[in-house]
């Protein structure tokens, strides 16, 4: 694998966010404010509105009300919005689009909805596909931007929260393609998971436009328990500094892949992986001692996203 542009620089500061999020604005069981007190009581420095069918407008709506981040909110919003329907070929999905967006309304329908959100550079994002029984091709015909990894509602409701298999398919196509964990929390008695799955980015500052910057670029991994704290790479060789985890992974197409780590139960905290030159794409696994993983984006940056 030829590294043209690593991704990744840590020389920032780590921010913890979730990017799919639902409100009392559609079908979630709390407000933005009690959101906000919730996810940052647990550490969190982000969070995205997501609400379906609902484009947020986070500067706007907050000045309206009344109650921006100078008036209580102890964490960032960022702006998006989850559509869901069925495209002109009657498959079903649900896509999380992150941005401001404006004329975006349910009844233009699904495909017209999200060519408007591309139109005004939003970012894509495939949303648990396996819950959606959505196809390999299914994933591939929209040139999504990114995929959900792990949904944390969907682990809760049936088991159905896995979107490894689907981000390896898009990445053999399109090597850009982002690989996302998120709650998609509702916060209901029938959705009462949160907290789950996460985003971390690396920016210079927690203000929108660095947060957006990072997430676009890939700057980011996910998790559903464990740390990475460095990611370095000197054009052969990758070199990780982690929380305590038990294994860790270099992944690369199909069958291919490098691991470190046994089932003796030794934990340890540093990695380092050689870059095999003829992979199409390599991403970074690590899992803890209770099973929890972690995943970088792609290592590679071919092109401008």
């Amino acid at each position: 694998m030829t590294l043209s542009q690593f991704r990744y620089n840590v020389s920032g500061n780590w921010y913890k966010g979730n990017t799919h999020i639902h409100s009392t604005a559609s079908d979630g069981g709390r407000t933005f404010a009690e959101l906000a007190q919730m996810y940052a009581a647990q550490g969190y420095d982000f969070l995205c509105r997501t609400d379906h069918w609902v484009a947020s407008n986070v500067a706007a709506e907050d000045a309206a009300d009344d109650a921006g981040c100078d008036a209580g909110y102890p964490l960032l919003w960022l702006d998006g919005i989850e559509l869901d329907g069925r495209d002109e070929r009657d498959v079903y999905y649900h896509v999380v689009v992150l941005g401001t967006f404006t004329g975006v309304t349910r009844e233009m329908g699904f495909g017209a909805a999200l060519e408007a959100t591309r139109a005004q550079d939003g970012l894509l994002i495939l949303a648990h596909p396996q819950w959606t029984a959505n196809t390999f091709d299914d994933a591939l015909r929209w040139d999504f931007d990114g995929v959900e990894v792990y949904n944390h509602v969907c682990h809760w409701l049936n088991g159905k929260d896995d979107g490894r298999a689907y981000w390896n398919a898009l990445l053999a196509q399109r090597p850009q393609t982002l690989g996302l964990a998120c709650d998609d929390a509702h916060i209901r008695p029938e959705h009462p998971g949160w907290n789950g799955g996460w985003i971390v980015v690396n920016a210079p500052e927690l203000v929108p436009t660095a947060i957006t910057a990072a997430i676009r670029a890939g700057n980011f991994y996910s998790s559903t328990g464990p740390d990475f704290y460095t990611i370095t790479c000197d054009g052969d060789t990758v070199a990780i500094q982690t929380s305590p985890v038990q294994f860790a992974r270099l992944v690369g197409p199909a069958y291919l892949g490098a691991r470190i780590g046994g089932f003796e139960g030794h934990l340890f905290t540093e990695a380092t992986f050689e870059l095999p030159p003829d992979w199409a794409y390599a991403y970074l696994e690590i899992e803890d001692a209770q099973g929890r993983r972690a995943w970088t984006n792609a290592l590679q940056v071919d092109g401008k996203r």
